[in-house]
């Protein structure tokens, strides 16, 4: 689809739109296009100063366009801009959003729930911490050392005691560092990441809930990345028990604004609880008077939110819905293939070697060399080559020494080492992966 043909589309839309509001007198909202136009075209020319996030041979940060439903219906929503706080602001958006949590929920096996979309995976974790200190006050919260950086920001903000757990070789939580932290009667909640940021880790969620009860532990689903890797039909025997696990945890966020096909910022929060609402119970002396239906701004830490992201999600689910077995679970798996296709490809490369056999959809890899330092220096160069040389975009990573040391022939000690890194997020990259590798031999060379 065309850029020509989703103007059309929106402008159809645009006037069914119109249609329900044709009751309503006139009023003058004219505007001077011939003062936007140079506003906008300068505008489109400093948006060229970007990376070209939404072509395959842009296999670095975890940067996927949105799908065009979305982009379609998200401009649609902003002719009424509604805010998701109260009914008052949101009607038909909120009613969209609840549907859309709905749909989130059932994807992973709940039909009882409390949840709302949130701005990002931030603040989304963020609420899903803040209800666990309120349940087991100032007890310690615990996340392995490959989760993502959020949570050590969110518990400093929160005041809350945090640990990092220590990982195996394959970069998820090693269960017997966890229970030495557990024996330690402090911790209240274990952060289980299904999908870390970093190399696509996905924690033994099966065998921490065994923690559980013995214990006494909150068990919280930081599936931000990974979450709709739920769906795919090519998880290995192990990765799929883990993620069958997640009927059965306390809370999850998952952030369509990554595999969701949803522009920023859309990241959604779970509790398979719904009493924790009443964690969130305040009062307003002018927001919740339109309706005796629980309002979202009830049940959320935020106050003003694009309903936009609702309206955009709601119109990708229908489109596209998160069940197995569908288009949209279909794509899941093609980015899933690409990033074992190109680690099979570098088995073959006398110029790199992958250093992780990928769980979901990213790749690790790197240059040989004698030492740390000299490997670090090639895989800059490299990063620096690809994209001004043959407009293949990467991503760097610094890994603890210990996790690679072995692949690499390097010692154990010292600093990181920098490695490459390619988040293969876009199901089209299934078919390029022998063109990307080509690119980089190139630049190797």
């Amino acid at each position: 689809m065309n850029h020509a043909d989703e103007l059309g589309l929106l402008d159809e839309a645009l006037a069914v739109l119109a249609d329900g509001f044709t009751d309503l007198p006139d009023y003058d909202h004219s505007v001077d296009v011939d003062a936007l136009r140079p506003v906008l075209i300068e505008t489109a020319r400093r948006m060229t100063d970007n990376y070209p996030y939404f072509h395959p041979l842009y296999a670095g940060q975890m940067l996927k366009p949105p799908h065009p439903v979305a982009r379609i219906a998200y401009a649609l929503s902003l002719w009424i801009n509604p805010n998701n706080h109260a009914l008052d602001g949101g009607r038909a958006s909120s009613a969209m959003e609840k549907e859309c949590v709905s749909h989130l929920a059932d994807m992973f096996g709940w039909k009882t729930h409390l949840g709302h979309l949130t701005s990002g995976g931030t603040m989304a974790n963020l609420e899903a911490l803040w209800v666990s200190d309120r349940l087991h006050p100032g007890k310690r919260i615990l996340a392995s050392k490959q989760a993502h950086y959020t949570h050590g920001r969110i518990t400093d903000v929160l005041k809350i005691p945090y640990s990092s757990v220590a990982c195996g070789p394959d970069g998820s939580m090693d269960l017997d560092a966890l229970e030495d932290e557990l024996k330690k009667g402090d911790v209240g909640t274990v952060v289980v990441t299904l999908g870390t940021t970093g190399i696509g880790a996905v924690d033994p969620l099966n065998d921490i809930l065994a923690f559980r009860e013995h214990y006494g532990i909150r068990v919280h689903v930081d599936a931000a990345y990974g979450g709709y890797f739920t769906l795919s039909s090519i998880l290995g025997e192990r990765v799929r028990a883990r993620y069958d696990s997640v009927v059965d945890a306390d809370s999850i966020v998952i952030d369509p604004h990554k595999h969701g096909l949803q522009p920023y910022g859309c990241g959604c929060v779970l509790f398979s609880d719904p009493s924790v609402g009443r964690f969130y119970q305040h009062d307003s002396a002018y927001t919740y008077f339109s309706s005796d239906e629980l309002h979202l701004g009830e049940i959320s830490l935020e106050c003003s939110r694009a309903g936009a992201a609702a309206v955009a999600l709601w119109a990708t689910q229908r489109l596209l819905p998160s069940v197995p077995g569908g288009e949209f679970a279909s794509m899941l798996d093609d980015c899933i293939h690409a990033a074992r296709d190109f680690t099979g490809l570098l088995e073959g490369s006398s110029a790199y070697q992958g250093l992780f056999d990928p769980m979901l959809d990213i790749a690790v890899y790197s240059r040989s060399g004698d030492s740390a330092d000299t490997i670090s220096a090639a895989n800059q160069r490299i990063f620096d080559d690809a994209g001004r040389l043959q407009h293949l975009h990467l991503a760097l990573m610094n890994l603890d020494r210990a996790s690679v040391a072995g692949q690499l022939g390097i010692d154990a000690d010292g600093d990181p080492v920098s490695c490459l890194r390619s988040v293969f997020m876009k199901a089209e990259q299934r078919g390029m992966t022998g063109d990307i590798l080509q690119r980089l031999e190139a630049v190797a060379s």
